[in-house]
This record gives C-alpha cells, sequence and structure tokens, in this order.
C-alpha cells in the first residue's frame, strides 16, 4: 500500500517511484528487529527506566520543536511534529505515547495497591494529581504539536486504565467529565477545530436531507467536507474484492493523504470488503494477544501497561476507521501497522517488544 497508493504524491513531489516503499521497508526492518531485541529486555530492572526515558526525552524535544529552524523542523496542521535529521526524521510524540504509558502504569500499580478498600475520597486523591499530569500533557500537545486528535487518543487510554486499575465507576465519570471539558475548550478556542466539526456534521446533514429533505441547520455553503466523500466512494467502489492493487481513483489527487491518515479508504478501494476485514482481524487479533498476556500477568504494573499499548492500537484504529467513515470528525491519526509513517510504526514495534518480554512472565495457570 506503501508504494501503490503514494503514487500521485509520488509524481506532486517528483520522488522516485520506490521512495514510500524504501522508506517505509527500511523502517519495518528496523522495527522487527528492535522487536525482537526487546523481547529479551529484562523488564524486570529496566521497564520503568526505560519508560522515564523515553517520557522525559520525548517530551523535551516536544518542547524545543518549536525553536528550531525549519531546516531540523518538519511542520504540519500548523506545527512543528517531526525532528529532521540526515536522510531520517522522527515524531517525537509517536515515542511519547509509549513512555506515558508506562509512567501511568507504575504510578497506578503503587497508588491502587488495593482499590477495592479505598472509599471514593482516598481514590479521588490518587486520581488528581493524575488528571494534573495529563492537563499538563494536554495543554502542551495542543499548543506546540496542534493535535487533539492525540490528546483524545491518550485521554482515552487514561481511562480504560484507569478503569483496569481498579478505579471506582464514580472516578471514571468524574475523568470523562473534565476530559470533555477540556476537549469542548479546546474546540471552541481554535476555529480550524471549529471548521472541522462544522464539515463534520454537513456531511451528516448530506445523510440526513436524503430522508428529510427540509431538514438543515448548518448548510450555509462552507465546504462540504469533500474528504469524507470522497473517502465513501472508495469504500463504495471497492465493492467486495476491490478494483485491484494500482487502480484506485481516489489516490489520484482526489483523497489527500490516502497512504498516511486516510489509507483504509485506499486499502477498501484496491482490496475490496475482503482485503479490509482482513486487516480489521489481524489488528483485532494483536490486541487480543496483548490483552490476553495482561491477563496472565501477576504484577499489576505490566498488567497495565499491556491494557494500555491494547487500548493505544485499538483506540488508534477506531478514531482512524470512524473519521474516514465519517462518525466522528476526521483526525490526523494514523492507522497502527498499516499508515505510511515511520516513527508510528517504530514507536509500536517498541511497545510490542515490551509486551513480547513481558509475556515471559506470565502465569500460566490463568
Amino acid at each position: 500500500m506503501s508504494y501503490s497508493l503514494s503514487s500521485y504524491a509520488v509524481l506532486y513531489y517528483g520522488y522516485g517511484q520506490f521512495h514510500f516503499l524504501y522508506r517505509e521497508l527500511f523502517a519495518s526492518c528496523l522495527g522487527i528487529m528492535l522487536m525482537w531485541g526487546l523481547s529479551y529486555f529484562n523488564v524486570e530492572k529496566h521497564l520503568f527506566g526505560f519508560g522515564i526515558l523515553l517520557f522525559v526525552v520525548s517530551l523535551i524535544v516536544i518542547i524545543i520543536l518549536p525553536f528550531l529552524p525549519d531546516s531540523y523542523a518538519t511542520s504540519a496542521g500548523g506545527a512543528k511534529r517531526w525532528l529532521r535529521l540526515p536522510n531520517i526524521s522522527f515524531a517525537p510524540l509517536e515515542f511519547f505515547k509509549i513512555g506515558y504509558i508506562i509512567f501511568i502504569a507504575w504510578s497506578f500499580s503503587r497508588k491502587f495497591n488495593n482499590p477495592n478498600a479505598l472509599p471514593f475520597l482516598e481514590q479521588l486523591e490518587i486520581l488528581i494529581p493524575h488528571l494534573f499530569v495529563f492537563m499538563f500533557v494536554a495543554i502542551l500537545i495542543s499548543t506546540l504539536q496542534n493535535d487533539l486528535g492525540q490528546i483524545i487518543l491518550l485521554a482515552l487510554v487514561f481511562i480504560i486504565m484507569l478503569i483496569c486499575a481498579g478505579g471506582r465507576f464514580s472516578l471514571f465519570t468524574l475523568t470523562l467529565g473534565v476530559v470533555s471539558i477540556m476537549g469542548t475548550i479546546l474546540i471552541v478556542t481554535s476555529p480550524h477545530r471549529i471548521k472541522r466539526v462544522r464539515e463534520w456534521w454537513i456531511n451528516i446533514e448530506t445523510l440526513i436531507h436524503s430522508y428529510a429533505p427540509n431538514f438543515s441547520l448548518l448548510n450555509d455553503g462552507i465546504d462540504t467536507g469533500g474528504q469524507v466523500q470522497n473517502a465513501a466512494y472508495a469504500f463504495y467502489n471497492g465493492g467486495h474484492f476491490g478494483v485491484g492493487i494500482g487502480e484506485s481513483i481516489v489516490k489520484l489527487g482526489f483523497l489527500g493523504e490516502v497512504h498516511t491518515d486516510m489509507i483504509l479508504a485506499g486499502i477498501s478501494e484496491e482490496l475490496g470488503l475482503f482485503g479490509l476485514l482482513v486487516c480489521v482481524a489481524i489488528v483485532f487479533a494483536i490486541i487480543f494477544r496483548i490483552l490476553k498476556i495482561a491477563f496472565r500477568l501477576q504484577k499489576n504494573f505490566y498488567s497495565l501497561f499491556c491494557v494500555g499499548v491494547a487500548g493505544l492500537i485499538g483506540f488508534s484504529f477506531l478514531i482512524n476507521a470512524f473519521g474516514e467513515t465519517g462518525i466522528v470528525p476526521i483526525k490526523g491519526m494514523a492507522v497502527p501497522f498499516l499508515s505510511y509513517g515511520g516513527s508510528s510504526l517504530l514507536a509500536l514495534c517498541i511497545a510490542i517488544g515490551l509486551v513480547l518480554a513481558l509475556s515471559t512472565k506470565v502465569n500460566l495457570n490463568k
């Protein structure tokens, strides 16, 4: 897909025809080596230290990126998101997410030692510092990376880890409320986010209009969300078995970033519903295996980390899929293991490698 769906970008930027293929192949091979190497990692001694290193170093890079010259930082979405090195660039936020999950898993495992014995107020005292850390992270990502989608992703992972750590349902509702309020503030204070929500609603209106012709709330002549409409065409045109690899129409300039954030539409058009379902099945098989390992681990720290990785993969996939199909507003979210992008792939390979290392600690009696 990195080769087939990138044809328009290759022509537009004047790259060689194998430009994206070679770069993704290199990242894939490096990622497999990282997974294999980390599967022998001594998690007993070094998992927390490794996570804090990822957390701190990535956070520092995120903070300094806006102050670097353009020759060292690549911009996207109105913010500098990639650190550019000779012949390679990487997005520090992708690695930061892994470090953040390790930190939260470690902290929750220490604080929620016996959650059933803790009254609500004591659990609330434990939660409040974590909420402040999350709000600090969210403000940094929002202002320096201009990426609300990643904030929503981290919030969902945080909530699922809180539930699995033993937090009361009242804590879940409180956290969800705080995150919802923060998300609403970040949307209403940003014109481009308001525009994206309006475009999403117009697509919903278009669907409703076919059943209720007089229904209209926001359709006042603004952009009608062509990305989602073209993605819908790709899903429809692919049929059951696709038009064939290399034969996609929407990749010819009709659907931007089709080999990255919109890759599910490209896969659906070229490989059809069958090819898309195969990809979905593989991703969710990986999530199932990670959760199975998490269930069998005796240490809460390790189990929560695995839950966080499963949540990161699962929610990333669902947010992207829901955005491409118009269920939620589009977010610039990479599809795990499928979208073109070395940073996302390498970060996920690091996470999977650590899960493989933890799998040697499972309780086989469970």
